[in-house]
């Protein structure tokens, strides 16, 4: 057997495990999608996948159908969770080691019962945090070679061992396709089982980015070019309470340097919200810390 013979059979075998974990999902009005067996009574998919409330419903690899209910949704990231009334799913296995730029990977998807459908190529960028078409800001986002065919959002990307490194998607960035990592996507999902949505915090500011002085570098002890200007502040909002004043320019976020509004719209993740949290700021070009209380966005 030629090493070609070797490669493909690897990419077969790939295609095979990965495929074990990947759903149909029969959700709107055009053809189905894609899901990912996330636990043994629920799949993640793509929010903008689900264009009808009822009769929805999700098929194995085995081709066993099975009634679904929405358990939670977020559309700022495009992911959904959907729920089994049996615990009749293999969850699918996540890959433990980083995506890398370059590395081989596989796009998957099951858009009919005729089989799991594959696709393949390379990473070709890793980039994020960015805001997407939904307005929701993507954290951190794959960008790949594979092509992703009619049905494949929701679908896996997977790793040459059938290791999936997050959920594709064509409804975040104007029908461009991408791949949410992992991490991301099976942080919202735990979200979405427990609490049916993903809270996101707010300060209660409106800024724009601005040069950081050199003496004020200097005062910070780091190198940080940019920080933010608080050019508003919300009536009774957090910021307010906390003692912040417009003027002043807020330099980072639990220890996390905020150079732009993107910057903090990732800090304030949900796992803050209703948290006190120290905000470093510089006012008249000194460095003070404030405790603010996170609120939630609604």
């Amino acid at each position: 057997m030629t090493t070609l013979d070797n490669f493909s059979n690897d990419l077969a075998a790939a295609v095979e495990r990965g495929g074990a974990g990947t759903v149909l999902v029969d959700a709107r009005h055009r053809y189905p999608a894609s899901g990912i067996a996330y636990a043994a009574d629920l799949v993640l998919t793509a929010d903008h996948v689900i264009t009808r409330d009822d009769n929805l419903r999700i098929a194995t690899a085995d081709k066993k159908s099975f009634a679904v209910t929405i358990a939670g949704r977020d559309p700022n990231s495009d992911l959904a969770l959907l729920r089994l009334s049996e615990k009749a799913l293999t969850p699918a296995k996540v890959s433990e080691t980083a995506s890398k730029v370059g590395q081989l990977v596989l796009a998957l998807g099951r858009p009919s019962n005729e089989g799991v459908q594959a696709s393949w190529g390379i990473i070709t960028a890793i980039g994020g945090p960015a805001r997407m078409g939904r307005g929701g800001l993507l954290e951190e986002y794959i960008q790949t070679e594979t092509t992703s065919y009619p049905g494949f959002s929701g679908g896996p990307l997977v790793n040459t061992s059938g290791e999936v490194l997050g959920l594709n998607t064509s409804g975040l960035a104007r029908g461009m396709a991408l791949t949410i990592p992992v991490k991301f996507t099976w942080r919202i999902a735990d979200a979405l089982a427990k609490h049916g949505t993903v809270k996101r915090g707010y300060l209660g500011v409106r800024t724009q980015a601005v040069d950081i002085s050199e003496s004020a570098r200097k005062a910070l002890k780091r190198e940080q070019e940019h920080g933010l200007l608080v050019l508003w502040l919300e009536e009774k909002g957090p910021s307010e309470k906390s003692g912040l004043l417009v003027g002043d320019i807020i330099v980072a976020i639990s220890g996390q340097a905020v150079g732009d509004p993107d910057d903090l719209f990732a800090a304030l993740n949900g796992d803050i919200v209703g948290k006190s949290i120290a905000a470093e700021i510089l006012r008249g070009g000194k460095p003070e810390t404030l405790q603010v209380t996170v609120g939630e966005r609604k």
